[in-house]
C-alpha cells in the first residue's frame, strides 16, 4: 500500500470533463483525491423534433471559464497553480463537428450523440450493398447514434460543409478533437487529433488495424483529408495556449465512458462498470482482443495507455435515455422539481403498481437497436400516481441495464460478479437497490463518484510520469464504496423482467404510425 504524500510532495492534475449538458474542470492531487472543481451548464438547442444541437463556441467558452474558476478556487485554498503539471480531457462521444481550417470556426452546430434526425439516412445506408460489412469492420451498427452517420448527413444537407470539403479546408472531429484543437491554439497552430477510444466511435476505425479504413470511408462518402490523426489515450498532444494554465501540457484524452472505466480501475479482463449520465453506458473489459457481438452489443476500443502500450477492448451496451428521462419528468411534465426528488418519491411506494415506462425518447439503443421505438408508459390505472411514475423511471434504466448484462454474458461467456457504478443516477440509494434487485448481483458505488474525470486525470498522469503503472493506480487509496445486494428472489425477478419485455414490444413501430417529420429534408 502506498503511503500518503505530504503537501511538499504533491503535484496536481487537471481534468476537463465536457459532457452533454455541462462542462467541468476538476483538479486532483497525485493521491487521486479531488481537490476542487467548477461546473457550468450550457444551452441545448432543439430546432426540430428529435434534433439536438450544441453551439460549438459554448463548448469552448465553458471549458475556458471552468478552468479559470477552478484555478481561482485552487489558489484561494492556498495552492500554487504552477503545481498543476498536466491536464487530461474527457468528452461526450459521437457528437460531431466540422470546422474551417482557415478561420477555425465551426461550419454548423455540433450534432449531439442522441440526435435522431438521421433516421432516413440510416435506412439509405442500410440499403447499400455490403452494409452488413460495416459492423464487422468497426464494431458498430449503422445507427443514428454514431458519428459517421451524422457526418454523412452534414455532407448531404449542409452546403457550407460540402463546399469546405471540396475546397479541402474542412476539419472533422468529435468533441475531443474540437477541444484539443482550440485548447492548443485553434487556427494558429492547434492540433488535429483524436484518441483511440473516440476514434472507435466514428465508424471509420478498423478495429483490427486500428487505423482509418478506406472501405468504410468510401461507404460513408467521407474523404480522408478531413480526418484527425489517431493517437493513444495517454501521451503529449500539445500545450494549453491561453489562460492561467498556459503552457501546461495535455497528456490524456478518453471518451467519457472509457474514461470512467479507467477511473473505476477496470484494468482486468471481465471488469465492468455502468455510468448513469444523460444516457447509461455499461462497458465490459474484454482484454487485448475485440469480441464481435452476436447479441446487439458494440465492440469498441476501451483505451490505449501510451503510444507503445497494447490496446484494450470492451463490449459496450448503450442506453440512450437515463438521466435525461429524469430531466424530462422535471422540465416537461413538472412531476419533480429536482433530480434528487426522484429517488425520494420512488422510495415512498414499494413497487410501480404495474406501471412500466419505456424511456425510448430517442429510440432504443442496445441491445434492441430500434430507431422506430418511442417513449411508452403502460399499465396506468386510477391507482397510479407520480410516485409510481418516479419508480418506473428508475426501473426503466435498471431493466435496460439488465438486458445489456444478459447480452454480455452470452457474448463474453464470462459471468459478471459485481457491477461498478457511477454517474448522477447512482446517487440514488433507491435506484441502486432496484438495480441490484433486477440484475441479481452486487452493485458497488464509489464514495467519490467523479470517476470519468478521474480516468482522464489518470491517463494524463501516466503519460506525465506522475504515476508509473496501472498497478500503482490500483494501489491508490482514493475510494471507499457502498455495496447494494439483491433483496428479491429469482422468481420475482423473472416475473418483472418478463413484464418489462412486454412493455418494450409495445414501444416498437411508433414512427411508422405517426410518420417521421423529424427526419432530414
Amino acid at each position: 500500500m502506498l503511503t500518503q504524500r505530504t503537501e511538499t510532495d504533491k503535484v496536481y492534475i487537471g481534468s476537463i470533463d465536457q459532457g452533454t449538458t455541462s462542462t467541468r474542470f476538476l483538479i486532483f492531487d497525485n493521491d487521486g483525491k479531488l481537490v476542487t472543481s467548477h461546473q457550468l451548464e450550457f444551452d441545448q438547442h432543439y430546432p426540430r423534433p428529435g434534433w439536438i444541437e450544441h453551439d460549438p463556441t459554448d463548448l469552448v467558452k465553458s471549458v475556458r471559464k471552468c478552468i479559470i474558476e477552478a484555478v481561482r478556487k485552487f489558489e484561494m485554498m492556498g495552492h500554487d497553480a504552477s503545481r498543476i503539471k498536466t491536464v487530461g480531457v474527457t468528452n461526450q462521444r459521437e457528437t460531431v463537428l466540422v470546422w474551417d481550417r482557415t478561420t477555425g470556426k465551426a461550419l454548423y452546430n455540433a450534432i449531439v450523440w442522441c440526435d435522431a434526425r438521421t433516421t432516413s439516412t440510416v435506412k439509405k445506408l442500410q440499403a447499400k450493398k455490403d452494409s452488413d460489412k460495416v459492423a464487422t469492420l468497426c464494431g458498430l451498427p449503422i445507427s443514428t447514434y454514431f458519428a459517421g452517420v451524422k457526418l454523412h448527413w452534414l455532407i448531404d444537407n449542409v452546403p457550407e460543409v460540402r463546399k469546405a470539403i471540396n475546397e479541402k479546408r474542412a476539419m472533422f472531429g468529435t468533441v475531443d478533437s474540437w477541444l484539443l484543437y482550440n485548447l492548443t491554439g485553434g487556427k494558429d497552430g492547434g492540433v488535429h487529433l483524436t484518441d483511440m477510444s473516440n476514434a472507435s466511435r466514428t465508424m471509420f476505425l478498423n478495429l483490427k488495424t486500428l487505423a482509418w479504413d478506406d472501405w468504410l470511408l468510401d461507404f460513408f462518402d467521407v474523404p480522408d483529408h478531413i480526418l484527425p490523426k489517431v493517437v493513444s489515450s495517454s501521451e503529449h498532444y500539445g500545450d494549453i495556449a491561453f489562460g492561467p494554465l498556459k503552457g501546461v501540457p495535455i497528456h490524456g484524452c478518453l471518451g467519457d465512458q472509457q474514461a470512467a472505466m479507467v477511473g473505476q480501475k477496470c484494468f482486468s479482463q471481465g471488469d465492468a462498470k455502468c455510468t448513469y449520465g444523460t444516457g447509461a453506458f455499461l462497458l465490459f473489459n474484454t482484454g487485448e482482443s475485440h469480441v464481435n457481438s452476436k447479441n446487439g452489443l458494440l465492440s469498441t476500443v476501451c483505451y490505449q495507455l501510451g503510444p507503445d502500450a497494447p490496446v484494450t477492448y470492451a463490449l459496450e451496451g448503450s442506453i440512450s435515455v437515463a438521466g435525461s428521462a429524469v430531466k424530462w419528468l422535471q422540465n416537461n411534465l413538472g412531476i419533480i422539481r429536482s433530480a434528487e426528488e426522484l429517488g425520494k418519491l420512488a422510495s415512498q411506494v414499494k413497487d410501480t403498481g404495474g406501471v412500466y415506462f419505456v424511456t425510448a425518447l430517442s429510440g432504443l439503443f442496445a441491445p434492441y437497436w430500434r430507431d422506430d421505438a418511442r417513449g411508452t408508459i403502460v399499465g396506468l390505472t386510477n391507482y397510479t400516481n407520480k410516485r409510481h411514475i418516479a419508480r418506473a423511471t428508475l426501473e426503466a434504466v435498471c431493466f435496460s441495464t439488465n438486458a445489456i448484462i444478459d447480452a454480455m454474458k452470452a457474448d463474453a461467456l464470462v459471468p459478471l460478479k459485481i457491477l461498478k457504478v457511477d454517474g448522477g443516477m447512482s446517487n440514488s440509494d433507491t435506484g441502486m437497490q432496484i438495480q441490484s434487485d433486477i440484475i441479481g448481483i452486487d452493485v458497488e458505488r464509489p464514495a467519490m463518484r467523479e470517476t470519468t474525470a478521474l480516468g482522464a486525470a489518470f491517463a494524463a498522469g501516466l503519460a506525465a510520469g506522475i504515476w508509473k503503472s496501472t498497478e500503482e493506480l490500483c494501489n491508490l487509496t482514493v475510494n471507499s464504496h457502498d455495496t447494494f445486494v439483491p433483496k428479491i428472489d429469482d422468481k420475482m425477478r423473472k416475473k418483472k423482467y418478463k413484464e418489462w419485455e412486454a412493455a418494450i414490444e409495445r414501444s416498437y413501430g411508433w414512427t411508422e404510425v405517426v410518420g417521421t417529420e423529424q427526419d432530414e429534408e
